[in-house]
């Protein structure tokens, strides 16, 4: 299992609609608003490092997201 945490910055005010359409996504473990350089903070669990990448280049596609930085758990 492969494991990444993903900080987003939104709009201001977005947070709960973003944390709402990330919560759909299976591989989200955990979601929550931060405070700080960033916004929101993200756990991501899947089978593998290619699904973490495509996750994370799937993430900046919903709507209101401005950045996103990812790390990747090392093994």
């Amino acid at each position: 299992m492969t494991v990444a945490y993903v900080m987003i910055n939104c709009e201001l005010g977005a947070e709960e609609t973003i944390i709402e359409k990330l919560r759909e996504i299976e591989q989200v473990k955990e979601v929550f608003g931060t405070i700080g350089t960033h916004d929101l903070m993200v756990k991501l669990e899947a089978e593998n490092f290619e699904k973490i990448r495509e996750l994370a280049s799937n993430i900046p596609k919903i709507e209101k997201i401005r950045t996103i930085s990812t790390l990747i758990k090392k093994e």
